[in-house]
């Protein structure tokens, strides 16, 4: 695996990579690499010839008094389970090769930022897509892969890349979760033991309202039952619980269409967040 650091040289490595005809697929992340990262490279290779990985801890989508510079970095670990699952080049630049003095434009996408992740963190999308337009547009893949779990960030990067006709397709990959169902994060690391047990009841609740939203209880019924679960076991503040349309991210009140339902709760110091699809209450 090619480890390019430069964006100057990352031009000449890309031809390379193309040589022949091959397809590129692009998984950007900011390090700190589980399983659920490397299951975005095995889909890659599947979707194409040559994957492209990024490493960059992106400052713009940190608010103020957010984790930025506790956010684990372990670029040698890293860049070894990259090659070791079959990367063929890591692009891994700093901040100031992404943002250069004098950079000053930002890319933002309206409506559906405007709530969720949005409203309790301010400014946090304009960072998530000013960065991934970058990445796309250095790169020009012909696929990028993004995983479920942070499913606002892959509602909003699909809506960019169709507004700005950037011409790759984005791939979802499905939340990997661990044997006790919690949903495999970079933050989890965060955890102390008890709270590692309390926080899997996110994950929980969220599956027990599903299950009951498709059973045909009231969606709003379903929703308190899991915040209820959700304080009891000591997650505060509970930002949302919401059962929301796919496409438009807009809160439903009663099932219709593709539906998923999203939350997002802080165990102790961490805030953790999750989602699950929901399928249409069962008819008879």
């Amino acid at each position: 695996m090619q480890t390019i650091r430069d964006q100057r040289q990352l031009g000449s490595a890309l031809v390379a990579l193309r040589a022949g005809g091959k397809r590129v697929a692009l998984v950007p992340t900011m390090g700190a690499l589980h399983p659920g990262h490397l299951s975005l490279v095995a889909e890659a290779k599947r979707q194409a010839d040559r994957v492209v990985a990024t490493i960059f801890v992106n400052p713009m989508q940190f608010g103020e008094g957010e984790d930025l510079d506790r956010y684990p970095r372990q670029e040698k670990e890293d860049a070894k389970a990259l090659e070791q699952a079959g990367c063929d080049l890591l692009w891994a630049p700093t901040p100031e090769q992404m943002y250069p003095a004098g950079f000053s434009t930002r890319v933002s996408v309206a409506g559906l930022t405007t709530r969720w992740e949005g409203e309790a963190r301010p400014g946090h999308f304009d960072g998530v897509t000013t960065v991934v337009a970058k990445l796309l547009n250095a790169v020009r893949p012909e696929v990028a892969l993004f995983g479920e779990k942070d499913f606002q960030q892959l509602a909003v990067i699909r809506r960019m890349v169709a507004d700005l006709d950037m011409g790759a397709e984005i791939v979802a990959v499905p939340t990997m979760r661990d044997g006790d169902g919690l949903a495999l994060s970079s933050r989890n690391a965060y955890l102390s033991p008890d709270e590692r047990i309390r926080a899997t009841t996110l994950s929980k609740a969220l599956e027990q309202a599903a299950d009951s939203i498709e059973q045909g209880q009231p969606v709003n019924g379903a929703i308190q039952d899991a915040r209820r679960a959700l304080n009891d076991a000591g997650f505060a503040p509970i930002d949302y619980v919401a059962l929301v349309d796919e496409a438009s991210l807009e809160p439903l009140h009663s099932p219709a269409g593709r539906m998923r339902l999203i939350a997002a709760a802080t165990m102790g110091k961490t805030r953790l967040i999750d989602n699950v699809p929901v399928d249409s209450p069962q008819q008879g």
